[in-house]
């Protein structure tokens, strides 16, 4: 099979080719899959990635990877890849959007329903209340009405990751045909929790709390640095090790947060962290929390089972309810007092701690692995090739 994967940027931040996307194209490319993928110069607003090759292939983690010039921030339009598309849409056998409410994901789908080549729409979470009016609300409205209700209706399946994601694009009203597919994610490397503690000696002693992931307003930050607040409020010795970069005005007032939440002392901020700063990371700490308003999917959790942490995350995490129901998790609510009350029984039982992460690390083994990812992808694609669509 043929499969075309259209990526609206090349900034992980605005929907472009992450660790996961990757993995995706390697497990296809394993799997037999000939994967083609186009996606933009743009590297977030205003900036472009001006050492990239445009307009040629270039062959990477097993896919031949096309890059267009974004003529304008709005939309990430791209005219070049709109004309590439309008020619070549028709030489694939499917195509596999990731993105709405982007110029080459709404241009993607009428190329293919003109070819008559059927495609999927992989929504990255945005079709949730969250997603539809935290950012944008207007626009995205008026878009919906637009362009993206006759898109995503048209679709021959819409990839969700997770089944709650699936349940919360309902509010909408429209008729989608809806696969649950989740995402591979890689076992992380065993890190080496001495020499974390090493650089960090004012961590030892300490409960070790990890946040991973972005700094955005959506991770709800503030709630987690509320409930540190409290419990070293408690008179617990609570360290929070914060690894992820952001915008640094929004870091600024996350650290004006700490400091009125009474958290400041307990938090350490470490910026971006990978390779064997993000494995020793891991390996140093005792729990890992996430507590998003919103997660499509939660990638860095289930990172931390894969390692045999146990975690805590919110409602408004894609796998949450996996999680739950496998007892691989604590769910708290998105408040400081409930963060703070799931973490301090997980502090006092060391029991319930290894319990959670047994059961994390055999609902990785059995869920979040590349070939039964593959596995289902090309199911998925097979089904909408021949005609039979979503299931």
């Amino acid at each position: 099979m043929r499969i075309l994967h259209v990526i609206p940027s090349v900034s992980p931040a605005r929907g472009g080719p992450s660790v996961a996307i990757r993995m995706m194209q390697r497990a296809l490319s394993a799997a037999g899959a000939d994967v083609t993928v186009l996606t933009t110069d743009d590297d977030g607003p205003g900036r472009r990635d001006r050492n990239l090759p445009l307009g040629r292939a270039v062959v990477s983690d097993g896919a031949d990877w096309l890059y267009f010039a974004k003529d304008l921030d709005f939309y990430t339009v791209s005219l070049g890849a709109r004309r590439w598309l309008r020619r070549h849409a028709g030489d694939f056998d499917a195509v596999h959007i990731h993105a709405v409410f982007s110029f080459t994901s709404i241009v993607a789908a009428q190329a293919a329903r003109r070819a008559g080549v059927p495609y999927i729409i992989r929504p990255l979470g945005v079709l949730n209340r969250y997603g539809m009016t935290a950012r944008r609300p207007l626009l995205k409205a008026i878009s919906m009405r637009l362009f993206e209700r006759r898109i995503l209706t048209g679709a021959a399946a819409i990839h969700f990751t997770a089944k709650q994601e699936a349940e919360e694009a309902r509010h909408l009203g429209l008729d989608l045909r809806g696969e649950i597919l989740p995402l591979a994610v890689e076992p992380q490397p065993a890190g080496d929790a001495g020499r974390w503690l090493a650089l960090h000696p004012h961590l030892r002693d300490r409960f070790r709390i990890l946040y991973l992931s972005r700094l955005d307003p959506k991770k709800n930050l503030e709630g987690l640095l509320g409930a540190v607040g409290r419990l070293s409020g408690q008179g617990r010795p609570v360290a929070l090790m914060v690894c992820g970069g952001g915008d640094a005005a929004y870091e600024a007032s996350l650290r004006d947060s700490a400091r009125r939440a009474g958290a400041g002392d307990a938090v350490t901020w470490l910026g971006h962290v990978s390779g064997e700063g993000k494995a020793d990371a891991m390996a140093a700490a005792d729990l890992f929390v996430l507590p998003s308003h919103s997660e499509n999917f939660g990638i860095a959790v289930v990172e931390a089972l894969s390692t045999g942490l146990p975690v805590v995350v919110s409602r408004g995490v894609g796998v949450s309810d996996d999680l739950e129901r496998a007892g691989a998790a604590r769910i708290c609510d998105t408040s400081a007092e409930d963060i703070a009350a799931k973490i301090a029984v997980l502090i006092d039982d060391p029991d319930a701690r290894r319990t959670l992460a047994k059961a994390g690390a055999a609902l990785y083994r059995d869920a979040y692995g590349t070939e039964r990812m593959a596995e289902r992808l090309c199911d998925l694609y097979r089904r909408v090739v021949n005609g039979k669509g979503s299931a």
